[in-house]
């Protein structure tokens, strides 16, 4: 159970990975999250990981960092989404961290329902998506057969994993991204990174840590993207996939 006012640290921490997201930001999006934080009984605060960006988009958010109460701005040299999240989880001081996506394809008010399971002492609460609305018929098809693999080869008992909509405990969160750390070290990349495969290995680690991991089903609006390649993504995502089992295998991930 934690407390909803803390004088030394923030219950909530939200972790925003940007990067090239003027589109977004102009159709108010951290205006959204920040309306809501604002209205809510807990403490919190706003980190926004800004990813080497190259459009203008820190420029940006510095502005909205110095207007907007409890929110700050973390500028990193252009490593991808998952290394933009590990960043934001060791800089957080919340009792809770939630990460989140720039276009709020899932509304930061699904919050409510992921507090619920920190009450009946979850570690970890993951956003469940049901049947993707929205989404193109082959992009569904595709992430159907997708979790088919991954349970086959991880027997990872969470349906959606790749909800960009997760939260854990600090402790959960900083003992998983520390074991993270250790096998993939920031480096600098170029492009956007959409790194398929990060999701399902924090939701791994937590598993073979013993965190208790909650899949909350949250609401979700389809986004397009020119980000995500699917056929590309889903065939990296596959080669992630038995990296993290062939880790396992062979002791590679230290916890």
């Amino acid at each position: 159970m934690f407390s909803a006012a803390m004088d030394k640290e923030p219950y909530l921490s939200v972790i925003i990975p940007i990067y090239n997201e003027v589109p977004n930001f102009r159709r108010g999006s951290l205006n959204r999250v920040h309306s809501y934080l604002a209205s809510q009984p807990f403490s919190w605060e706003i980190i926004l990981v800004n990813d080497g960006s190259t459009d203008g988009t820190l420029s940006l958010l510095q502005n909205f960092s110095a207007t907007h109460p409890h929110t700050r701005v973390l500028d990193n040299p252009h490593q991808g989404k998952a290394a933009s999240v590990m960043a934001g989880v060791f800089a957080s001081a919340g009792q809770i961290i939630l990460f989140t996506d720039t276009d709020q394809a899932t509304p930061i008010t699904e919050f409510d329902k992921f507090r619920e399971a920190f009450t009946r002492g979850f570690d970890l609460a993951v956003g469940s998506r049901s049947g993707r609305p929205g989404a193109p018929v082959f992009r569904q098809i595709l992430a159907y057969g997708m979790i088919i693999v991954r349970t086959l080869i991880l027997r990872l008992p969470v349906r959606d994993t790749q909800c960009g909509f997760k939260a854990f405990t600090s402790q959960a969160g900083r003992k998983i991204f520390t074991a993270f750390s250790l096998v993939h070290p920031a480096r600098p990349i170029s492009g956007p990174a959409v790194n398929p495969g990060f999701d399902v290995e924090i939701l791994y680690l937590a598993r073979k840590m013993g965190f208790k991991i909650a899949e909350v089903p949250v609401l979700w609006t389809h986004q397009e993207t020119k980000r995500v390649r699917f056929f590309h993504d889903a065939v990296s995502g596959l080669k992630e996939l038995l990296l993290i089992r062939y880790r396992s295998l062979t002791h590679v991930y230290r916890y």
